[in-house]
This record gives structure tokens, C-alpha cells and sequence, in this order.
């Protein structure tokens, strides 16, 4: 329900939102600084160079497989690097590398065919071993992988990476140089689309043996995708040029892409407008709902299946109370925050699984629990007042800080929820932004009181996000830990029968929403621009924007 406080903070928000809009202009993450004199995206010619030019969100953390972790990594690595699948535009699964995937009748064993003729950058041939290599690679303890655990699917796979198998009972075996052999420790319904993940992708067996900093140096740098890397300079631009070992390197038409790397948006859409960018990778909050209202063809409001959410660290008070949680939650008012504020067809998030996940009869599972996270004011003032109590507390003995990776969009957000508690709960919180990867290792830490995330499926699969909160999980947050939790999902893990898997998500998403381990507040889409000579990107649900078969028509 909206009370008279959140009448005035919509009404509030939108006179901002107005005043920041004008003369078209703005960007997703930064404020803009625009005039009303400022171009239309169309105005101005893209550069007269056959090579996609446009941002990365922020500094690469590593550019190895095995060590990335986010999307301001997986963006140019999707780029660099081909797996045994892909996905396709459509949502499909599709063989990459391999030529063929063979399952046992009981569902444990994959026997992949290689493509003929694969080669590495370097003009080496690819593989089964590299594969073999590369997955156990990633198992190593020693390479502190986070996501290991995507490849506990495999035969000795948890063992090994835990200290207690060895590497030779790693269910991943070269049977000659085209066939890799895996087994599986149980039957696994969405392998094939976890074989398109990143951190599944191959690397040179013999240039990581032979120089453990390979990943950090274009000198150095061999992989098998689209584009090699020509250029990094830190902090600045990364570099891509065409890759003609690539598989598929007759159907690539440009010559490279060139990645500033830019966390202002704002300079990022600038530069857009100004002709200096042929596309941008995500949009500002404010430009995003201009482009739709004037009907812009530049606009691309991209599928996602991912989750925009608040941790909760639950070893701060009063967040170690569920009473306080639920209130927290309860008090938000997310069409608010999507209506009038993100503006790119983000759906107010309902509980845990976003939009474009399936059940075992092919229908949505976000429907499941769709009525468990909802907005009810009383209801949360009431929960609020008992939960202090319960810890000693008043609501001005409050004092927590809401952590969130610089970006105008996400400052807005926080500043809207900000207002929200304060006015329907009396707590005053203060805000705090820093860089992405300094917010990671403090989540992983546990260094915040309350921190935004943000989570884009890695398969198409519901486990996707229902893995996430496992006990001990690399990106559980909020160090939640259920045994309950734990075997409906394992159980889920482990079976073919869909229904029963479904069923345990099911319960398991009940279960953490019931706990409030986290806040859910939107469904994420994903909107970016395209200039209009540009054509051949395409967005998958799981992916950032793929550019590998861009075209560039070039204005004579």
C-alpha cells in the first residue's frame, strides 16, 4: 500500500528525474550533466572504423576463466573465449566447440566431440586435453576459484576442489585429442547450458603451465573466441582485435571492439551521442525512460533473467533479528522504484526467481511464490517496533550504512529506499559507494551492514539462483545457513525428475523469503543502445550484449 510519504517521494523523484532528463541526455550509472542543446543519439556520425567502440563497467579483476567473477569480467571474456556450448539470441543451447554431445542413458556421462581444426590464438591446435586441464584447473584448491562449485556436478569434483579427492578421480577425461569423456556424480538437467559459462571455457594447457601470469599481459595472452587481446591498459581501455583462428571467423565482420573502461556512465553516453561510441552496454535510468517515451529504434530493452537485491548481514543489529528483516522489506514499495525511477520495464521483484526461468510444465516459476514479497506499511511499523524491542533497541539507535558500487543509478535507488525507511519506519541509515571490486571483498568479508547485489543467471536453469545460499556458498553474503534449505536443494541437484526438483525450489524459495536472508526488489532488464548502422547484437538472458557478429555499415 503507499501512504501520503511515498505519494510525496514519488512525486519527488519525478521532479528530479525530470530536471536531470532534460535535453535528452544521461546516463544509467552516473548523472549527467546534459543541456538543452544537447544532441540527439542520432545527430552525430559513429566513426568511420570497421570496429565496435563502446565502455566495460569497470577494471577487470582477471581475465583468466578460472579466477573471473563478475560481469564487468564475463563482458569482455564472452568476447575472448569459446565454450562446447552456447546460447544462442532465441534462448536456445546449441553446440560451440563440440560437433557432438553424447549422453548415457542413465544421464552421468557426456562423451563431446570436438570440432574439427580447432585452434588457439596462437595458432596451436585445440584440444580435449586443454578442456580436461582447464576444468581441473578450476577445481584446484590452490587457484581459489569462486566458481569452483559450478563444477561439483562433476564426478570427484567437490572432493578434489575440498581437499579430500584427488585429481585423478576428477570425473574429466581426454579419450584422444577430439573426445572429452564426463562424468557426473548425478544426473544434471541443465549441464548443457552450464557448459556455455565461463568459467567452463578452455585454456592452453601449455601456456598456464608455462607462465602462471598469462592472463595478465596481452603479450602473453591465448585464447579461442572471436577476438584476441591486443590492448589493457589498467584502469584505461582494453583492446580486441579479430581472431581469424576462430571457428566461426567467416561469419565475423568487424575488426575488433575497443572497451574504455568507464564506472560514469554519465561520459559514457556522452560519448555515445557525440559519435565516439557505436553502442553502450547498459543506459542511465533517466535516458532509458526518455528513449521509450519518444520511442527511440536506438533503444534495445534487453531480456535478463537477474534479481536486483538488497544482503543483509545478519551479525549486525538489529539485522540479526527476522522481525527487523521483514519490516525492512515490507516497508518498500518497489513500483515506486521501477515506475518512477529505473524506468526500463524492471518488473517489481515478487520473491527470489525472476521472470524467464521455466518449471516442469513449461511455465513461468517466478509464479510460484509470486505474492511473498509485497509492500505492507502496517504490517511493517508493527514487525519493526517488536523486533527493537526484542534487541533493546529504538528506532533512533538505528545506525546502518547501505553499501553500493558507484554508479548514479544505484546511488538513486539507495537514496529512494533511504527515504522510504525513514518515513514509513523512523530509521535513519546512511549511504556509502565504493568500487565494485572493493564491494565484493568487503561482502565477501562480511564488512557491511547492508549492501547491494545484483545476480544474472549463469544457466537457464531456476538453480541458478537457489545454489546461491547454500551453506558456506562463495557468494552467500549473508552467511545464511539452513539445513533444511540445504538438502531441498541438494536433493534438487541430485534427480532427473523435474518435478520433484521444481517442487524443492519451490520450498526452498519460500523458506529464505519466510527468513528474509535477503531483500529482493526488481527483475532486471537490460536496456542499451545501438547506433543505426549497426546491426548483429544481440542480448541473451544470461549474457551482456554479444557483439561477435556485429556489422557495421560504414557511411560513405
Amino acid at each position: 500500500m503507499k501512504g501520503k510519504g511515498l505519494k510525496f517521494l514519488s512525486m519527488s523523484l519525478i521532479v528530479t528525474m525530470l530536471l536531470t532528463a532534460c535535453g535528452g541526455s544521461g546516463e544509467k550509472k552516473d548523472d549527467t550533466k546534459t543541456g538543452d542543446n544537447a544532441p540527439a543519439a542520432t545527430d552525430v556520425a559513429t566513426p568511420q572504423v570497421n570496429r565496435i567502440v563502446t565502455s566495460n563497467m569497470s577494471e577487470p579483476g582477471s581475465l583468466d576463466p578460472a579466477k573471473a567473477k563478475g560481469t564487468h569480467e564475463s563482458f569482455p571474456l564472452q568476447h575472448l573465449f569459446a565454450g562446447l556450448t552456447k546460447v544462442t539470441a532465441e534462448g536456445k543451447v546449441e553446440n560451440a566447440l563440440a560437433d557432438k554431445i553424447d549422453l548415457s542413458e542413465d544421464g552421468l556421462v557426456y562423451t563431446i566431440t570436438l570440432k574439427d581444426g580447432l585452434k588457439w590464438s596462437d595458432g596451436n591446435p585445440l584440444t580435449a586435453s586443454d578442456f580436461e586441464y582447464a576444468w581441473k584447473r578450476v577445481l584446484d584448491p590452490a587457484i581459489a576459484s569462486d566458481y569452483a562449485y559450478q563444477l561439483y556436478y562433476v564426478k570427484g569434483g567437490q572432493e578434489y576442489n575440498e581437499g579430500k579427492g584427488k585429481i585423478e578421480d576428477v570425473g574429466v577425461k581426454a579419450l584422444d585429442d577430439k573426445t572429452l569423456e564426463v562424468t557426473l556424480k548425478q544426473p544434471t538437467a541443465y549441464f548443457d547450458s552450464l557448459m556455455a559459462f565461463y568459467t567452463l571455457y578452455p585454456v592452453e594447457k601449455a601456456v598456464v603451465e608455462a607462465n602462471p601470469d598469462w592472463a595478465k599481459d596481452p603479450s602473453t595472452y591465448v585464447s579461442n573466441g572471436p577476438f584476441i587481446l591486443k590492448e589493457w591498459t589498467h584502469n584505461a581501455k582494453i583492446v580486441l582485435d579479430k581472431n581469424p583462428n576462430f571457428y566461426d571467423a567467416e561469419n565475423v565482420k568487424i575488426d575488433g571492439i575497443d572497451l574504455d573502461i568507464l564506472e560514469d556512465q554519465s561520459t559514457v553516453y556522452q560519448k555515445y551521442v557525440a559519435g565516439e561510441y557505436n553502442m553502450t552496454v547498459e543506459l542511465p535510468l533517466e535516458v532509458t525512460a526518455q528513449m521509450k517515451q519518444e520511442n527511440n529504434p536506438e533503444l534495445v530493452v534487453g531480456a535478463d533473467v537477474g534479481l536486483y537485491y538488497y544482503n543483509l548481514n545478519p551479525a549486525i543489529k538489529p539485522l540479526n533479528n527476522v522481525k527487523v528483516r521483514k519490516a525492512l522489506s515490507l516497508a518498500l514499495d518497489r513500483n515506486v522504484i521501477t515506475e518512477n525511477i529505473t524506468k526500463g520495464g524492471q518488473v517489481p521483484a515478487t520473491a527470489i526467481v525472476p521472470l524467464g526461468l521455466y518449471d516442469e510444465e513449461g511455465k513461468e516459476f517466478s509464479e510460484a511464490n509470486k505474492d511473498m514479497v509485497k509492500t505492507d506499511v502496517e504490517e511493517a511499523k508493527k514487525l519493526l517496533a517488536e523486533g527493537l524491542a526484542e534487541e533493546n533497541m529504538k528506532p533512533e539507535d538505528v545506525n546502518l550504512t547501505i553499501l553500493y558500487n558507484t554508479s548514479e543509478n544505484h546511488k538513486k535507488i539507495a537514496e529512494a529506499i533511504q527515504q522510504m525507511w525513514n518515513k514509513e519506519l523512523g530509521i535513519n541509515l546512511n549511504l556509502e559507494n565504493t568500487e565494485f571490486k572493493v564491494k565484493i571483498d568487503r561482502e565477501t568479508n562480511k564488512e557491511y551492514d547492508i549492501s547491494r547485489s545484483g545476480w544474472i543467471g549463469d544457466y537457464l536453469d531456476p538453480m541458478t539462483f537457489m545454489d546461491l545460499w547454500l551453506t558456506g556458498a562463495p557468494n552467500n553474503y549473508v552467511s545464511y545457513s539452513n539445513p533444511e534449505y540445504d538438502k531441498l536443494i541438494k536433493e534438487a541437484q541430485a534427480s532427473t525428475d523435474q518435478k520433484l526438483r521444481m517442487d524443492n525450489m519451490r520450498a526452498a524459495e519460500r523458506m529464505i523469503l519466510e527468513d528474509a536472508a535477503i531483500i529482493p526488489i526488481y527483475f532486471y532488464t537490460h536496456p542499451y543502445a545501438v547506433k543505426p548502422n549497426v546491426t548483429g547484437i544481440y542480448k541473451t538472458a544470461i549474457n551482456y550484449p554479444n557483439l561477435t557478429y556485429a556489422e557495421i555499415t560504414l557511411n560513405k
